[in-house]
């Protein structure tokens, strides 16, 4: 058999769309299954587009995500040029050769290329010019392009997609697109062709925006005489029913996502799911599972949804599994940004919020509320189920606050001073732990319990706040 070979050819127009990562990792999986190759092109010929900056956020996007290639720029294999606006030269002699076999043709019309009655489809005026009138106008130097001839028969172009099936369009309802601009620039039709057949692709994955327009492109192999590549097509990703994921409305950035706190295993192994399921039933897969079990069959024609729940859920089942160590890591630039670094153990921290956020990004609201202590609405002791109120709040701090000065400040302590005053007291642990905690955090949900934040807060602090709010209980 032939060895697999797939490519990944982002533009750089941007940032790195999710649905484009997707694309990417797909046939990244695939050749891996396969035991191909992978190959990495830089698509910029529409320099209109291209975005200062864009080509390296491609290569931090793959290297961030795990997909590394086998062939590309930086890993250049007998010669080959991977970055379009490189290759200028070659796409002119394709051109060119391709008007000799008489598959394209040499058209001076300018902008005159919309039959009367059809909007963007060339009138073929060019088409039938003669040999020797487009000699001389070539001669005198007339602006022109290199447009497809397409067969003027009542024939289709048909080809089997893996995941779609059999596709047919007829020639009638194609167009002589041009191949090769005014500038000498080729088209994103005419150059992806070149660059597959010259690269050896063998497999190309992409959206199934592209699904009518592959017969004509199949054209072009079979005016060169070259073999035609296998085609996958994707199902896009939604960002809703009606609308979906886009670039231009700044929709799933991969960058941004992991600018927020995602972890980039967790964001590749969820969007490995939009669109593809394993015959495991795993929702959760390592970049290394991804590539064992990855299989065309498992591809759906559907499209698929993004939520955003179901990606926090995941992320958060990646960030329970990390060490401390790689936690802290991953988790400490949040950690930074909170207006409790450095006031308080960053490790006791840190081993609180874990167990605690779906996503780093989290981390800083969920500390920062040992550094917003104020006077808080007393009805917070109110709790139905521990069977408190204000009343028993004060109870409780009156033989809490004596209790704790007297204890070492160790977690282990602390808790056991506190079960003590449970007895004293006659009432449940649940109602002495509410009440304690409430008064030294004043918030009703905080990331441990009474013993954990006196222990973070230290023991001046927490008994401070515990005087002030029984003061407050008592006036």
């Amino acid at each position: 058999m032939k060895e697999v070979r797939t490519r990944f050819a982002p533009s750089p127009t941007g940032f790195m769309h999710v649905g484009n990562l997707r694309t990417g990792l797909y046939a990244y999986l695939y050749a891996k299954k396969n035991g191909g190759t992978f190959i990495l092109r830089i698509e910029d010929t529409d320099q209109g587009r291209y975005v200062e900056g864009a080509t390296e956020a491609i290569f931090r996007t793959l290297k961030t995500a795990g997909i590394d290639y086998d062939e590309g720029p930086g890993k250049e294999k007998d010669g080959m040029i991977y970055v379009q606006s490189q290759r200028k030269h070659l796409y002119k002699q394709y051109a060119e050769e391709l008007v000799k076999k008489g598959g394209a043709y040499y058209c001076f019309c300018g902008k005159r290329n919309v039959t009367d009655g059809g909007v963007g489809k060339y009138d073929k005026h060019c088409a039938h010019l003669s040999q020797e009138e487009v000699e001389r106008r070539l001669a005198a130097g007339e602006e022109h392009v290199i447009r497809m001839r397409v067969p003027e028969t009542d024939g289709v172009s048909e080809y089997d997609d893996m995941v779609y099936g059999h596709i047919a369009v007829a020639y009638k309802d194609m167009d002589d697109m041009i191949l090769l601009k005014s500038d000498g620039m080729p088209t994103y039709n005419f150059a992806n062709v070149i660059d597959d057949h010259s690269m050896g692709v063998t497999h190309i994955l992409r959206g199934n925006e592209y699904l009518s327009s592959t017969p004509q492109y199949n054209l072009l192999y079979d005016a060169f005489g070259w073999e035609r590549p296998q085609y996958i097509h994707l199902a896009p990703i939604m960002r809703d029913h009606e609308h979906k994921l886009s670039k231009r409305n700044g929709d799933a950035n991969f960058e941004d996502f992991v600018a927020k706190g995602y972890l980039p295993q967790a964001i590749i192994n969820y969007i490995a799911l939009l669109g593809w399921s394993p015959k495991s039933n795993q929702e959760k897969l390592s970049l290394e599972e991804l590539k064992e079990q990855f299989d065309v069959s498992g591809l759906s024609q559907s499209p698929s949804i993004f939520d955003g729940a179901k990606l926090r859920w995941l992320n958060a089942e990646y960030i329970r599994e990390l060490s401390p160590e790689d936690f802290a890591k991953v988790a400490l630039p949040f950690l930074e940004q909170s207006k409790a670094y450095g006031k308080y153990s960053t490790d006791m921290l840190l081993a609180l919020v874990q167990p605690r956020v779906e996503t780093l990004g989290d981390i800083p609201a969920l500390v920062d509320f040992l550094e917003e202590y104020d006077d808080f609405d007393l009805a917070l002791f109110e709790h139905q189920k521990n069977k408190t109120d204000a009343a028993v709040a004060k109870t409780v701090l009156e033989a809490a606050i004596p209790a704790l000065e007297t204890a070492e400040w160790t977690n282990d302590a602390i808790f056991a001073a506190l079960c003590e005053v449970t007895t004293a007291l006659g009432v449940k642990k649940a109602a002495v732990m509410w009440c304690v905690r409430i008064a030294a955090t004043a918030r009703a949900v905080t990331p441990g319990g009474a013993s954990e934040m006196a222990v973070l807060l230290g023991k001046e602090e927490t008994l401070k706040r515990l005087k002030r709010t029984l003061a407050r209980l008592e006036a």
